[in-house]
């Protein structure tokens, strides 16, 4: 397979994860009956024996055995590890809760906000510097999570929640470079132990939705491991064959597709201040993947010339 084949079926690949990660929001609806708790237990339980059979399958069980000998010597790795467990266990919690509760168009503008919270905490932990257009970038985004909160005369805690939350999960995984599999089976298997043992107290008191329920709830919940680690699996086979700018620009499939849901198959309300806000972020994100060109590039140089001037 030469270059330009590898990079279109990279695209197809990270498009496709995207895409199912857009109308995961579906799969959570059809569990709305279900308190976002259990369904949080149940992702992770069946997550975690999902994607040990996907290693098993694909012959990587020796590499996931050693990488977690390895974690189990390095104790800041491992810490790292713990933290990216509690914090994808946070994120998912407050996503089936905002779905399942009609907070999806809150839930899409916190994907939005994530590439720039990511940047942001880059700059804060991992000294990264920043150019012109990415200042202006937080700008737009801060007034545009402004109007929201003027708007709903609260915090949009959920929106923030989301990104702040992912963009962290993000920050603790650069200390830990694994396959994408065997980091999410490193990190289901930190709160495996915590989901059995919610999920054998609820069965214990027989308010469980997963034997006590229908045979329908029963498969949702025991599919829930699949609906998280195939779409995984497909943005790890992207991710290693296109540049990360185009995965950059392609991660807004999701929250758009959310968006779309929330607005014209679920009937939240969208109104003209959703609107106005939305396109305040929208800005922030145009002007944050123009960063990424060449012209902006030569904008960013001239700036901190100038900068430099001054000082």
């Amino acid at each position: 397979m030469n270059n330009r084949t590898e990079q279109q079926a990279g695209v197809l690949y990270a498009a496709f994860s995207y895409i199912l990660w857009g109308i995961l929001p579906v799969y959570w609806k059809l569990l709305q009956h279900v308190n976002a708790d259990e369904i949080l237990a149940n992702r992770v339980f069946w997550s975690f024996f999902f994607v040990i059979l996907i290693l098993l399958l694909n012959k990587k069980w020796s590499l996931f055995t050693g990488t977690l000998l390895g974690l189990s010597q390095n104790k800041k790795q491992l810490a790292a590890l713990a933290i990216a467990s509690i914090l994808i266990s946070i994120n998912w919690f407050i996503y089936i809760w905002a779905v399942n509760s009609d907070q999806m168009i809150e839930a899409s503008l916190g994907y939005y906000i994530n590439p720039l919270v990511s940047v942001l905490l880059g700059m804060v932990f991992l000294k990264e510097r920043l150019s012109m257009l990415q200042y202006v970038s937080f700008l737009l985004a801060a007034i545009g999570v402004l109007i929201m909160t003027i708007s709903y005369g609260q915090f949009p805690w959920i929106a923030l929640s989301l990104a702040i939350s992912f963009g962290l999960y993000g920050l603790a995984k650069k200390l830990i470079k694994v396959d994408s599999s065997v980091g999410l089976a490193l990190e289901t298997l930190v709160v495996m132990p915590l989901s059995a043992i919610y999920i054998g107290y609820l069965v214990s008191q027989g308010t469980n939705s997963l034997f006590s329920g229908s045979w329908t709830t029963t498969l949702l919940l025991a599919g829930a491991g699949a609906a998280t680690a195939v779409p995984l699996l497909f943005f790890a086979k992207g991710a290693q064959r296109i540049p990360l700018a185009t995965l950059g620009i392609l991660q807004y499939i999701a929250p758009t597709l959310t968006l779309i849901l929330g607005v014209f198959v679920y009937h939240e309300t969208f109104s003209s201040v959703h609107l106005l806000a939305f396109t305040f972020i929208w800005s922030a994100l145009i002007l944050y993947s123009l960063t990424r060109t060449k012209l902006a590039a030569a904008l960013s140089l001239k700036w901190k010339k100038e900068k430099g001037m001054h000082m």
